[in-house]
């Protein structure tokens, strides 16, 4: 039901988007990106409101597409420590639904 990159790559210092894909009728529900290898316990970095309304916190924005049933989560100014492993979801009734994503960055030059 939701589907996105298995890894994506980045260079230090540039911007990085990832866009995950979901099945219908999951339009209004609220999409997340969250940070951790355990979905268990990810910390949630950014959330949508259920609207298409891009939403920023830092250097993370989301923005979600009803129409083309995808949101995008970008990741600017990227730092070394931002690689781990990440997971792009959608809160609803019931577990969540989940995609992990293991972002690497690479070093800029310097």
């Amino acid at each position: 039901a939701i589907s996105g990159p298995r890894a994506v790559r980045g260079v230090e210092q540039e911007s990085l988007t990832v866009r995950c894909r979901y099945d219908p009728g999951y339009e209004s529900c609220v999409k997340w990106w969250c940070r951790g290898a355990d979905w268990g316990s990810c910390r949630i970095v950014v959330k949508t409101t259920g609207s298409e309304k891009e939403v920023k916190k830092g250097r993370v924005s989301i923005r979600d597409n009803w129409k083309d049933r995808s949101f995008t989560v970008t990741m600017e100014k990227l730092r070394l420590d931002d690689s781990d492993t990440y997971w792009c979801g959608i809160e609803r009734s019931g577990p969540d639904l989940g995609n992990r994503v293991k972002v690497t960055i690479d070093p800029g030059e310097s």
